[in-house]
């Protein structure tokens, strides 16, 4: 039984009956329907049109764009449905994720490499705001895995580092700040990543702590943020199996599966244990972590039976509508299965006050906090608490124009920037030529010969100084992300660091020590937006200290690499 009363939905007797009368007036389709949160492949008005009239989903999500052109698309989604939807976006670094011209903030491991707890209520409020602003109501944000594996390729930047405690308190300041802003949160990805080194997108990965290490880890993360009034929980394709057996002892280990199609992880543990009311949606069921788990026809209704509210993305909406209904009258759906995950959608939404408002998305006037003054201020602010000095065993820092003129800067990475905005090498170049350096851009064709074939004599003599600027992002659908150096023998690898003053800057991954542990200055700072290159030149000058801390251990447990 869902109590409509208390958290995270909190209705009045009088929401609680609008809510009721609603689900009493849908039909079965419009049921069925409400189970899918849609990928906003769609800009046609007309074809909008079309797949609400003959699919009546409960849920969109469109990737970032042109924020006005995106808000428009959100009001005639909002004016056509008869049931308003959850519109959601991935606000995990602020509205960015949502708007090309939001602010983007920080990644999350930029917000918990600062002290102050403020930063994450700060990316909340952006988010959040931001977010209101282009018609979204729901974040899927915050990401409240664990960096435990730091070769992991998703986690990564994407989480608020590798103490659990620190992650919990952090998440919670997110929720308050997003939450707000009138957003729901959907924090992700139960029943937590970051333990093992693979990618849910392309597998089903596992979470393989034994029961007493996930409940004093993970397991307190989600029962406080629950206990905080969390709306929705985002089930990953991932396996506890620890907690698998302990809940049903008699299952084997081919019967063991990812949360998203768990009754054991979504019902046992996050239901009953966690004393979750809430909205659970699925992890995208387009990624192979669920695909690989049977067939698609059954998978899709057996992650309803076993739990989860929503489905998130499909492979071919007319087939996975279909197999969703065939689930139904099959069975595999209960009727009381499929009238609770409904009730709890439509639960969702009324706690976002959808059903109170005559226009669910705001003006294009709202528009303007997108990237206000007062974001950018506090994105600089981040910026100088959180850029943090790893190493200095060299004593370099801080470098002048004086000492140092000539810096040759060997880019790695930075293919685009955010939001496909320019490289933010660029931005770096531009700052350090404003403190005086005479930069040099690496190029393979024109420096090559010189690193590979020239006296180290032509080297020292070319150059003061050389600076390192990373910018290589983790991303789904990649199994590793290294530094792969050019060829041959590795061209541009620090070789000559005892040769020729040398300091390594990351402003993506902060794992880059475990291939360039023969570095001696080396600093981290996580986030390739636009405010982290002018403040790192500040630090690196001198005008500014360092005061970031690590979330991780950037030394990724190799002890040369502290040398």
């Amino acid at each position: 039984m869902i109590d409509l009363t208390t958290k995270p939905f909190n209705l009045t007797d009088k929401q609680i009956a609008t809510v009721k009368q609603i689900a009493a007036q849908l039909s079965l389709t419009e049921k069925i329907g409400q189970l899918f949160c849609l990928h906003g492949d769609y800009r046609n008005t007309d074809e909008i049109k079309q797949v609400i009239a003959d699919y009546s989903p409960g849920a969109m999500m469109y990737r970032p764009g042109e924020s006005q052109q995106i808000q428009g698309i959100h009001r005639l989604i909002q004016q056509t449905s008869s049931v308003p939807l959850l519109l959601a976006a991935n606000l995990e670094a602020g509205g960015d994720g949502i708007g090309n011209d939001g602010t983007f903030f920080g990644r999350a491991i930029q917000v918990a490499a600062a002290k102050d707890e403020k930063h994450a209520y700060r990316l909340g409020k952006v988010a959040g705001s931001e977010g209101a602003a282009v018609g979204c109501n729901w974040a899927f944000a915050p990401v409240v895995d664990i960096n435990y594996n730091f070769a992991n390729p998703i986690t990564n930047v994407r989480t608020f580092g590798s103490n659990a405690a620190r992650v919990k308190d952090l998440a919670l300041q997110y929720i308050k700040g997003c939450q707000e802003e009138g957003v729901a949160v959907s924090i992700k990805h139960f029943p937590g990543d970051g333990v093992d080194d693979r990618d849910q997108h392309l597998l089903t990965s596992v979470n393989s702590l034994s029961v007493e290490e996930w409940d004093q880890t993970y397991g307190v993360i989600y029962r406080e943020l629950i206990a905080a009034g969390a709306k929705t929980v985002m089930a990953g394709h991932i396996m506890q199996p620890a907690y698998s057996r302990k809940i049903n002892p008699e299952i084997t280990d081919q019967d063991i599966l990812p949360a998203s199609l768990s009754p054991e992880l979504l019902q046992g543990l996050l239901r009953k244990k966690m004393n979750f009311n809430g909205l659970i949606v699925t992890d995208a069921t387009n990624m192979a972590g669920f695909s690989s788990c049977g067939k698609r026809r059954e998978l899709l209704p057996q992650a309803i039976a076993a739990g989860c509210d929503m489905l998130l993305f499909t492979r071919n909406l007319a087939e996975d509508y279909t197999s969703v209904m065939a689930g139904y009258q099959t069975g595999i759906i209960s009727e009381e299965r499929l009238e609770e995950a409904v009730l709890r959608i439509l639960a969702t939404k009324a706690a976002l006050g959808l059903f109170d408002k005559e226009e669910v998305v705001p003006d294009t006037q709202a528009l303007q906090v997108l990237r206000s003054a007062e974001h950018q201020k506090w994105a600089y602010e981040l910026a100088d608490e959180s850029i943090t000095l790893v190493k200095d065993t060299q004593q370099l820092l801080p470098i002048s124009a004086a000492d140092t003129p000539k810096v040759l800067v060997i880019v790695l990475g930075d293919v685009v920037s955010a939001s496909g905005k320019p490289p933010v090498s660029q931005d770096f170049l531009q700052h350090l030529a404003q403190e005086g350096f005479e930069t040099t851009l690496f190029q393979k064709e024109l420096h090559g010969d010189l690193l590979s074939r020239g006296t180290v004599e032509d080297l020292t003599g070319a150059f003061d100084l050389v600076i390192y600027f990373a910018n290589i992002k983790t991303a789904s659908n990649q199994t590793t992300v290294r530094i792969n150096w050019l060829p041959p023998m590795g061209l541009d690898v620090p070789w000559f660091v005892e040769e020729l003053p040398t300091l390594f800057a990351s402003i993506a991954n902060p794992y880059h020590l475990q291939d360039v542990p023969m570095i001696k200055t080396y600093i981290n700072a996580y986030t390739a937006n636009e405010f982290n290159p002018k403040v790192l030149v500040e630090k690196l000058v001198g005008k500014s200290a360092f005061k970031g801390i690590n979330p991780i251990d950037p030394f990724c447990g190799y002890w040369d690499a502290k040398r």
